[in-house]
């Protein structure tokens, strides 16, 4: 399988999706958006695309982010599902698949950064790629938004912060709002582009502190998406 993947930000690495490309031997190219490295000009050259998060938004502005063209990721989206191609959308990624289906993103309930649980939905729990994730699973959370829902869309699987965690817009196209690819060194980076992560962790009920992010061990996680991964290629 060819795998793309679109980084927005050095510092939001793929981690354990790289890992499992990696893993299994798959074919894996890379467009570093943060290096303003153009886009796929086909979608014939990946059979999955994975695209990452970052700080960004899809209403950021090229003013804001000269490096990040929400429109342009969203069109090449777009034509990736009607190319019936693999798509996950990892948080900002999530946000900009539901764009490109329709929806609208929308700030979360709460403000997420850290190690917390995740609960399925009725209809994640039907759905066979989630069948080996437990109810409670704690995963990655690094957010303030949410993607968009529409017709059709499922919610696979929701936390106390956020309703919308995993979110199925097709049987091959998922929103991830959780980062269940998530290393120590992954959180390193990610914890040095805060301001205050104490201050924060004392401000808001679904912001950890430091230590309890960094001494936390991402392998069950890591492997749950792996499991999830396999089962959708293989679907």
């Amino acid at each position: 399988m060819r795998v793309h993947f679109i980084i927005h930000e050095s510092f939001e690495a793929p981690g354990a999706y790289l890992a499992w490309a990696a893993l299994r031997g798959h074919e894996v190219s890379i467009t570093k958006v943060y290096q303003f490295e153009g886009l796929p000009e086909s979608v014939g050259d990946f059979d999955m695309l994975i695209v990452m998060g970052g700080p960004q938004s899809p209403s950021s502005t090229q003013e804001e982010f000269p490096h990040f063209n929400a429109g342009a990721e969203i069109a090449l989206i777009k034509k990736a599902i009607q190319a019936d191609k693999y798509i996950i959308g990892v948080c900002l990624g999530a946000q900009l698949l539901g764009q490109a289906y329709g929806g609208t993103c929308i700030a979360s309930p709460e403000r997420e950064i850290g190690n917390f649980p995740i609960e399925l939905t009725q209809a994640g729990q039907a759905d066979s790629r989630l069948s080996h994730i437990p109810q409670g699973l704690v995963v990655g959370h690094w957010h303030g938004d949410m993607p968009g829902l529409v017709e059709g869309a499922q919610i696979l699987a929701t936390s106390q912060g956020c309703p919308r965690q995993i979110i199925a817009y097709s049987q091959k196209h998922f929103g991830f709002q959780a980062h269940l690819e998530l290393t120590k060194d992954l959180v390193r980076q990610l914890l040095a582009q805060e301001k205050d992560i104490e201050g924060d962790s004392q401000k808001y009920s679904y912001v950890q502190g430091a230590d309890a992010i960094l001494t936390y061990d991402y392998d069950q996680m890591n492997q749950a998406l792996y499991q999830f991964l396999d089962k959708l290629s293989q679907s």
